[in-house]
C-alpha cells in the first residue's frame, strides 16, 4: 500500500533538512511510522507545511518526506497549497491519505484540491469542542485583567484566541464532514465525531508511545522523590496549572516541602518580567505569588522524552488537570512507566482511568477535591504502590505496539477494500 500521512508538525527528518529545531511533541507519530514501516508492508509517505516559497522533498529512514510552502499561518485556511498538494498526490498516487489531527488547515486543502482520494482522519484533540472550554473556568473578565502590552499590540488577547479557535473548530468539522472514515481511541471522541458525521465509518486503534517509554526503568517507590509533583504541560489555561496551584496552597498545609516541576517554558516569566508570554502567564504569576508558592513550583523548560521519563520516575504524583481532553498520551506514558496518577474526569480520560484501580479522578473545577487527593496518595504508601502496579497493567494493554499496528492495518485495508 502506499500510505500518505499529512501531520501537524515535521517529523525529526524534516526539521533538520530545514535547519530548525525538532519538535518535542508528535514524537508518537514517528514511533507508529517506524512500527508500519518495519512489517515491510507500506510505502510510507509524510507530508507537513512549513512557512517557505518552494516544495521540498527528501527520502530517509524509508520514507519519502514533502514539506509544502505556505504563505498564511498554518491556524488559517491557505489556498495557496492546493496547488502542491496536486502535485504531492499525483507524484506519490496514495492508496490512501491519513490526516493526523484537525488541529490546523493545511490538510483540509488537500482534501478539497484532490476530492476523490481515500481519506482518513486519526482524532487528537478535537478544538471545536475545546474552544468551548476555552476559559478553563476562569472568568473572562478576570483573564482580559491581565492582559499583556504584547497582547495588544499582538492582537492576541484571550478574546482573540478564543475566535481563532472558534475557526478553527469550523474548518475541523468541514475536514469531518468531508471524510468516510475516522480514526479514534475513546467514547468521547467516538460522541462527537458521529455527531458531526453519523454517516462516516468509526474505527478503533489506540496509539503507540514514544519509544522511550517502553524500555525505560519503570517508577520504583523507594526512588521517588517524596512529595513532588509532575506536570507534563501547562502552557494553556486549558491544561489547568490554576486550579493545580489552587490545590497545591491546601496541600502545603500538611506537606511544607511539597513540590510541583513543570515541563515547558516558564510562562510566568519567573524572574524576567519581560519574558511573560500571555495574559494567562500574568495569572498564573499573580496566583503563585498570592497563594505563596514561589518555593514550591519550578518549570523545567522544554524537556525531550528520556528526560521527561526521568521526570515521571521520580515523581511522587503525575497530575493530568485539563479542563477538556480526548485521551492525553502524557497520561499513558506515566502509566505504563507506573507513575501514580490523578487525573481531572473530563473527555476521553475516564476510558484511560478507572477510579481507584489505575488512577485517581476528580472533577476539574474540584480543586479541593483534587488536593485532598495529592494528600492521600502522600499518607497511604500502598495506595501509591497499588496505582502504579494497576497503571502499568492497563496502559501496557493499551499501548501495546504490536496490537496497534496490527489494528492499522486492519483499518488501512477495510478502507482500501
Amino acid at each position: 500500500m502506499n500510505i500518505l500521512w499529512i501531520t501537524n508538525i515535521p517529523f525529526p527528518s524534516s526539521s533538520k533538512l530545514l535547519g530548525q529545531q525538532v519538535e518535542i511533541g508528535g514524537g508518537w507519530m514517528h514511533a507508529l511510522a517506524m512500527q508500519l514501516i518495519d512489517t515491510n508492508r507500506f510505502s510510507l509517505a509524510v507530508a507537513t507545511t512549513y512557512l517557505g516559497t518552494s516544495l521540498q522533498t527528501h527520502y530517509d529512514d524509508n520514507i519519502t518526506y514533502y514539506i509544502l510552502p505556505r504563505k498564511k499561518d498554518s491556524k488559517k485556511y491557505d489556498q495557496s497549497l492546493e496547488t502542491y498538494w496536486i502535485k504531492v498526490v499525483e507524484e506519490f498516487n496514495p492508496d490512501i491519505i491519513h490526516i493526523h489531527g484537525t488541529e490546523y488547515a493545511h490538510g483540509l486543502a488537500c482534501m478539497i484540491a484532490c476530492p476523490t482520494r481515500k481519506y482518513v482522519i486519526s482524532i487528537q484533540g478535537m478544538v471545536s469542542v475545546y474552544s468551548e472550554y476555552h476559559f478553563a473556568g476562569i472568568k473572562p473578565l478576570e483573564l482580559l485583567k491581565y492582559s499583556t502590552l504584547n497582547d495588544l499590540k499582538r492582537m492576541d488577547t484571550i478574546l482573540h484566541r478564543k475566535s481563532e479557535m472558534v475557526q478553527r473548530g469550523n474548518f475541523e468539522i468541514e475536514y469531518l464532514k468531508r471524510t468516510k472514515h475516522i480514526i479514534g481511541r475513546t467514547s468521547w471522541d467516538y460522541s462527537h465525531t458521529q455527531t458531526i458525521n453519523p454517516n462516516s465509518r468509526y474505527h478503533f486503534c489506540n496509539e503507540v508511545l514514544r519509544k522511550s517509554f517502553y524500555t525505560f526503568d519503570k517508577w520504583k517507590f523507594d526512588e521517588k522523590i517524596s512529595h513532588s509533583i509532575f506536570m507534563s504541560q501547562a502552557n494553556s489555561q486549558r491544561q489547568g496549572l490554576h486550579q493545580v496551584l489552587k490545590a497545591l496552597s491546601i496541600v502545603k498545609k500538611f506537606f511544607p516541602d511539597v513540590k510541583l516541576r513543570v515541563a515547558g517554558l516558564d510562562i510566568s516569566g519567573g524572574t524576567k518580567w519581560v519574558h511573560r508570554i500571555s495574559c494567562y502567564g500574568h495569572y498564573i504569576r499573580s496566583l503563585i505569588q498570592s497563594l505563596n508558592l514561589s518555593d514550591h513550583v519550578a518549570f523545567l523548560g522544554g524537556l525531550n522524552e528520556e528526560k521527561m521519563a526521568e521526570e515521571f520516575k521520580k515523581a511522587h504524583i503525575f497530575i493530568c488537570a485539563s479542563v477538556v481532553e480526548n485521551s492525553p498520551n502524557s497520561l499513558g506514558e506515566a502509566q505504563i512507566l507506573g507513575t501514580p496518577c490523578i487525573a481531572s474526569f473530563v473527555g476521553g480520560v475516564p476510558d484511560m482511568v478507572i477510579d481507584r484501580e489505575t488512577g485517581l479522578l476528580y472533577r476539574f473545577e474540584e480543586y479541593k477535591m483534587l488536593a485532598y487527593k495529592i494528600i492521600e496518595i502522600f499518607n497511604d504508601n500502598n495506595l501509591a504502590q497499588n496505582l502504579s502496579a494497576m497503571g502499568q497493567i492497563a496502559a501496557s494493554k493499551r499501548h501495546n505496539r504490536v496490537d496497534i499496528v496490527t489494528r492499522m492495518q486492519e483499518i488501512y485495508s477495510s478502507i482500501i477494500d
